[in-house]
């Protein structure tokens, strides 16, 4: 298949071109690097630098006419969408249906979305959470997140482009950035494999549902070859608090540096944690990766960058 992969030069996209290369698909990156990087890039793809709000997008998808548009371009800063939630809205919300207009125009057959598992719940009054669990988001973010969603519902029933949301839950691994405010373990990482003390947020019992990158790219690829449209969250299932995820990555470096705490952050929930069942029972999808294996690939590919 022709496939396009909006922020492809990113942390998870560009793992997601690469396994639809090694799968035998033609793929199209079309980035602006303002959050991918360009040593991600694969060779094999046809890269593009835009923004997904380029009046020439439209244009581009018609020349490419993909059969599939796997959209993982992004702003995804929760904090930032609370200090500036236009911005969050401009690239989210109207990136997307700018997007959605050229897959409209250039006869696109399907759209693979990356939601969120986390911000679009808000506080989760069960856990793990199903996707039919009441949306409440605290912040700019998952607000976009969601509102998304409904336009990817509404293409869908007027202009017949199935789509399916991949709601992530924390999504780690290699190639994740550590010089920004999302990606904490990819921060704490940085910070211990240097001896400096990492700063956690709040009391540190906030928990997260950790999933592996190379899971997220296998969900990518079921999704690409299944029927099914609608919501899907990709997680694992598990709570994870921050004070336990600072100590494994301890132990992991061999870091004896002690965290420093701060207040905590405006917009970010309490716990999450993901309900897989639909993606298992739709696509045959589940987590491969225990967190203890996947930390320990984490802070190796951080080792070799920085021995480089």
């Amino acid at each position: 298949m022709k496939i396009v992969v909006t922020g492809g030069a990113g942390f998870i996209g560009s793992h997601i071109v690469d396994a639809y290369i090694a799968a035998g698909h033609q793929v199209f990156i079309i980035d602006d690097l303002s959050g991918g990087d360009r040593r991600n890039l694969n060779p094999k793809a046809d890269f593009h630098l835009m923004d997904i709000l380029d009046p020439a997008l439209p244009g581009l998808l018609g020349e490419i006419s993909p059969d599939v548009v796997n959209h993982h371009a992004a702003q995804m800063d929760v904090r930032r969408s609370v200090d500036d939630p236009q911005f969050d809205a401009r690239i989210n919300i109207l990136g997307l249906i700018h997007l959605l207009e050229g897959c409209k125009r250039s006869g696109v057959k399907k759209v693979l979305y990356a939601s969120s598992g986390g911000a679009i719940y808000g506080e989760q009054e069960l856990l793990p959470t199903r996707e039919d669990h009441p949306k409440s988001p605290q912040s700019p973010y998952g607000i976009s997140k969601l509102t998304g969603e409904y336009y990817l519902s509404y293409y869908q029933t007027a202009f017949n482009i199935p789509s399916v949301a991949l709601r992530y839950g924390n999504v780690y691994g290699p190639r994740q950035r550590a010089d920004g405010e999302a990606g904490v373990i990819a921060i704490f990482i940085r910070h211990l494999l240097a001896g400096k003390s990492p700063k956690i947020n709040g009391d540190g019992k906030q928990t997260r549902d950790y999933v592996y990158v190379g899971d997220v790219v296998v969900a990518n690829i079921l999704a690409l070859e299944s029927a099914t449209t609608g919501p899907m969250n990709i997680g694992t299932g598990h709570e994870t608090d921050v004070v336990t995820l600072f100590e494994l990555l301890g132990k992991g470096t061999g870091s004896k540096a002690a965290a420093v705490y701060g207040p905590a952050k405006l917009g970010e929930q309490r716990r999450s944690s993901l309900d897989i069942s639909r993606a298992r029972e739709k696509t045959g999808w589940r987590p491969q990766t225990a967190l203890s294996e996947g930390l320990e690939q984490t802070i190796e590919y951080y080792r070799r960058s920085k021995a480089r």
